[in-house]
């Protein structure tokens, strides 16, 4: 038995068995014939990294992912870190299926259920709503190069589908006008609210700019691996929220209306329609990334980590 296993094992994440399916959108592309739960040779991961690289998002299918095996196949790509939403968790007690803020440290639940495994429409965290366009973590001084997400209750036709898009395209096709006006230019990212617009556990509601808490960083970004400029606008909540240094805040609000709206046409994005042992990675420096509401009354639950990223360098 133990010599079949081990011939098993020694056939899979093999060159002549991987395929790199680009999905014929703007991003992504699917990765084929690899279980992630086994040993991956170091010219495959060398081929993954060229294969992320070039896609921005990619995605396996039929993936059997413990812990240990979620966070090894992440670090393929760079060493994790806590996701920074994890500190807030802690903070507010929150709780889902019975247990605190789970898992390893650098994991996290992406959840619609509340602490007796019901699934909710509001549960403290992201629960069943619309997430809106965002990059992960852009409200910390250096947020992750890449998050990994997997996928272990999906609803039946019940939504969290996941849209991504090409942040580099978004910045190629600015208008000159824009891309004038954007220059050298730097943005406050509120850390007050996550995704789903929910205020943070122990964090106060901003009501005018200055209370605004998270750091600075430029409009544009240069990718540190590929050297491609991208636009890089992180998350918007309702005023007040980002805003641009240096500018009145009507203006400010203006230029970032005009920067949202063409950064978020269809044409820049891929959906990815979740089945259970999906695992998907995105590069948070040049793709955002949007979720579907979710029907309250079916479970979803996802296991998700990051990785550590570099100082945003400006473009």
């Amino acid at each position: 038995m133990e010599a079949v296993q081990r011939k098993t094992n020694e056939a899979v994440n093999q060159p002549d068995r991987i395929s790199v399916v680009p999905s014929g959108a703007a991003l992504g592309a699917e990765i084929r014939g690899m279980d992630l739960s086994q040993p991956v040779p170091d010219e495959i991961k060398v081929l993954l990294r060229k294969a992320w690289a070039d896609h921005l998002v990619l995605f396996w299918r039929g993936q059997h992912l413990p812990d240990e095996a979620l966070l090894a196949a992440a670090g393929i790509f760079g060493p994790t870190k806590e996701p920074a939403a994890r500190k807030y968790q802690v903070a507010g007690g929150y709780k889902v299926g019975g247990k605190l803020v789970p898992l390893h440290s650098h994991l996290t639940l992406i959840s619609n259920l509340d602490e007796d495994g019901v699934p909710v429409k509001d549960n403290g965290t992201l629960g069943s709503y619309e997430v809106v366009w965002h990059s992960d973590n852009s409200y910390v001084e250096v947020p992750p190069a890449g998050s990994m997400l997997y996928s272990v209750i999906i609803p039946v036709n019940g939504g969290g589908d996941t849209w991504f898009n090409n942040q580099y395209q978004a910045y190629d096709e600015l208008p000159q006008d824009l891309k004038a006006a954007i220059q050298g230019k730097s943005q406050i990212h509120d850390a007050s609210r996550n995704s789903a617009g929910v205020l943070r556990p122990t964090v106060k509601l901003p009501t005018r700019p200055e209370e605004v808490p998270g750091p600075a960083h430029p409009l544009v970004r240069v990718h540190p691996m590929t050297g491609k400029r991208a636009l890089y606008l992180g998350r918007r909540r309702d005023w007040p929220s980002n805003y641009i240094i240096g500018m009145p805040n009507d203006e400010s609000e203006a230029l970032l209306d005009r920067l949202w709206t063409h950064a978020t046409q269809p044409k820049y994005a891929w959906k990815h329609a979740w089945q259970v042992g999906d695992l998907v990675l995105w590069d948070n420096r040049c793709a955002m990334h949007y979720r579907s509401e979710v029907d309250a009354s079916q479970p979803r639950v996802l296991h998700r980590t990051v990785i550590r990223g570099e100082a945003v360098i400006p473009g």
